[in-house]
């Protein structure tokens, strides 16, 4: 049987264009979803304990997304966003194509996808994100070391000058990580991983390939194992006390599970922690009960402030003590999740090839990774793998400068 790392060529059939965070499995995915994010935790820490051969996908800062390829309508090439899945296909084959629907940076990217990504002879349809553009290289001195950087968003990513060469010499820069098959857009196939070697080279180009394909170099000490196994014991204890219909409503209601990830994400955007379950559960029902309070207040009629109660009160009925008590575990249950994701996402980080930062007021701080990409053994699903108290805190945070903050982007 195939571990979840070795079906990375093997994503969803779904488009990519959307991935759960791997926490929130639990929320989103009712009991097969909770199964599926522990047991990919664990399939990562067999694979740094050396005991299969598996690969992980580096999530890049990149932006924005593209698509490549040949139109399986009349063979023709062409560049795209994420229109391209539309009812009636984006997807942009000329010049003027791209001039009459976009403007700025964006025009300048894909009028320069257009023009260079023929020569990389790509079969089918691959999808990938923009590093960087015409202009967008620029260098730095960054504690002492001179670098050549592109910043597309949040993330500064940095590679020595004496190690530039190729870089230096592209006019684009692009990260493809999922490749499309299929007779039509409507229908095609989506798996994750692109042969970048099987493509064509190009000095204008600078391809990457978003697969980490050696992690012998970042092993898991014994100390770090037996964190990690404490962490996924602890969560399959808590898994075992949540009820599963639970799981199951919230599964089916997707409102109630987005509130639950958005009140979550109140900490997360400022770099704290969730407190104590029992709290956060109690806090959690005051924030729907104000939120909705306020949704009632805006409303003029009688008939729109009934219809907001209405639907508070469907929410709050959720909130038995069964349900109560199970969200408690489960909010315990997540911050095991995330212990445990944090050690294997530092033991990544230390194979980078490309150091990363964040650029502040006051200069460059060292950060890792945005994160990484793993699938499941049980459902086939991507999840991400982003140390969220350090990325998502810089991602919205006014203190980093993003790439867009700056005419030159980096």
């Amino acid at each position: 049987m195939q571990t979840f790392l070795e079906q990375a060529e093997f994503l969803s059939e779904q488009k990519n264009t959307h991935m759960t965070h791997i926490e929130d499995k639990v929320i989103y995915g009712g009991v097969d979803g909770t199964r599926q994010a522990i047991n990919a935790l664990r399939e990562l820490r067999d694979m740094l304990k050396g005991k299969h051969a598996g690969k992980v996908s580096m999530k890049w800062d990149g932006a924005p997304a593209i698509f490549a390829g040949t139109d399986p309508r009349d063979g023709q090439f062409f560049v795209a966003k994420k229109g391209i899945f539309n009812k009636n296909p984006k997807v942009y084959k000329t010049k003027a194509d791209v001039d009459a629907d976009t403007s700025g940076d964006l025009n300048t990217k894909l009028n320069a996808a257009l023009e260079e990504l023929p020569a990389l002879g790509i079969k089918g349809v691959i999808q990938g994100d923009f590093l960087f553009g015409p202009g967008d290289l620029a260098t730095k001195k960054i504690d002492g070391t001179p670098y050549v950087t592109f910043h597309p968003n949040t993330i500064v990513y940095a590679v020595p000058t004496d190690q530039a060469a190729e870089l230096k010499r592209a006019k684009i820069g692009i990260v493809w990580h999922t490749t499309y098959t299929g007779a039509s857009f409507e229908t095609m196939k989506a798996s994750y991983g692109v042969n970048v070697a099987g493509l064509k080279k190009s000095t204008a180009v600078w391809s990457q390939d978003a697969m980490l394909s050696d992690a012998t170099s970042a092993t898991l000490s014994a100390a770090d194992t037996k964190r990690v196994n404490s962490f996924l014991g602890n969560a399959g204890k808590l898994f075992r006390k949540i009820s599963s219909s639970t799981l199951r409503q919230l599964e089916t209601n997707q409102q109630l599970a987005q509130l639950i990830e958005q009140f979550n994400n109140t900490y997360v955007r400022k770099g704290q922690i969730i407190p104590d379950s029992r709290r956060h559960t109690i806090a959690l029902q005051r924030w729907i009960t104000e939120k909705f309070k306020k949704e009632k207040a805006k409303r003029s009629s009688e008939q729109g402030k009934a219809t907001q109660q209405r639907k508070l009160d469907e929410l709050m009925a959720f909130f038995d003590k069964k349900n109560t008590a199970s969200l408690i575990a489960m909010f315990d249950l997540q911050k095991n999740i995330v212990q445990a994701k944090l050690i294997l996402i530092n033991k990544l980080n230390s194979i980078s090839s490309i150091d990363t930062f964040v650029k502040t007021t006051k200069g460059y701080q060292t950060t890792g990774q945005e994160g990484y990409v793993a699938i499941d053994q049980l459902g086939g699903d991507a999840v991400k793998l982003v140390d969220r108290m350090e990325f998502s805190y810089n991602n919205f945070s006014p203190d980093i400068l993003k790439g867009w903050d700056q005419p030159s982007r980096n």
